[in-house]
């Protein structure tokens, strides 16, 4: 199946791809079971940024934007275009509200190039 991508750019919907399998390793470290759980919107949203942030440090957001992903709104969007192409699947309860306003991506990333700053590296 092909995915209609705009107006989003192709990496966005890899990244999306990645970062659903670094929040579900994530959350099973946090279990003592390790068994695979659902992943809620709000719980990729912030395994996301904590990928951006991990793989593009203080670029995190400029990566980010230059995909026209601004909002966590946008994360949810790119979500839901896998699961129309068949790529990926949800439960009946999920919906695009669950990724509105999660994280503000200014304060989200900012936190980490001031944090960067008085570590001293750029």
């Amino acid at each position: 199946m092909v995915v209609q991508t705009a107006p989003y750019r192709p990496e966005a919907f890899e990244f999306v791809r990645d970062g659903i399998g670094h929040t579900v390793a994530i959350l099973n470290r946090a279990t003592e079971s390790g068994e695979s759980r659902h992943v809620s919107g709000q719980e990729l949203c912030m395994g996301l940024c904590d990928l951006a942030k991990d793989r593009y440090g203080p670029l995190a957001r400029a990566v980010l934007a230059s995909w026209n992903v601004h909002r966590t709104e946008d994360f949810g969007r790119i979500v839901f275009k896998l699961v129309e192409a068949g790529l990926l699947s949800t439960t009946e309860r999920d919906t695009l509200d669950d990724f509105r306003g999660v994280l503000d991506f200014d304060e989200t990333f900012a936190r980490q190039e001031v944090h960067s700053r008085v570590l001293g590296s750029n």
